[in-house]
């Protein structure tokens, strides 16, 4: 599960190397991606309409 989480996090900061992304496909399932893709962008836009209703209150 962490390999998944890192990988999702380095392909959503743009650093993610060829090797791995390689990897990623020939052993990862699509659907554990997907899901770590859909919760982890989820909290990166909670924290930041946390942030937006800090500053702003």
């Amino acid at each position: 599960m962490w390999s998944v989480v890192k990988s999702v996090l380095a392909a959503l900061l743009g650093v993610q190397n060829d090797r791995q992304r390689q990897q990623d496909f020939s052993n990862g399932k699509p659907v554990a991606f997907i899901i770590t893709a859909v919760v982890v962008t989820m909290m990166f836009v909670l924290l930041l309409a946390g942030i937006a209703i800090y500053a702003a209150g």
